[in-house]
């Protein structure tokens, strides 16, 4: 879809929702998933008296930390992306007139 359309056909608009939908649901897998795991590695580590568990939580806890940024803010939909093209569309459009 062409961002610097006005308003978006339907067409583009239901494109553009169900590939967001689609974003945040893997999200909600991914960080599921990494629950349920982690859930299953800390109680092994304290089964052991070990504290190694914290260290798989901390790597995939910084994967699922970024893959929400990505997800939530930066990816087209997100509201960091939307409000820089935004502002892309107001400074190309100021340029127009100038």
């Amino acid at each position: 879809m062409n961002h610097t359309q006005a308003h978006p056909s339907a067409p583009d608009i239901e494109k553009r929702a169900r590939r967001r939908a689609g974003a945040k649901m893997g999200w909600y897998i991914h960080a599921f998933v990494y629950v349920l795991v982690n859930l299953g590695l800390v109680a092994l580590s304290a089964s052991r008296g070990h504290g190694w568990a914290v260290y798989p939580l901390m790597g995939w806890g910084l994967g699922l930390l970024i893959h929400g940024a990505v997800v939530w803010f930066i990816a087209p939909g997100g509201g960091f992306y939307d409000r820089l093209v935004e502002r892309e569309r107001q400074a190309l459009r100021a340029g127009e007139r100038g």
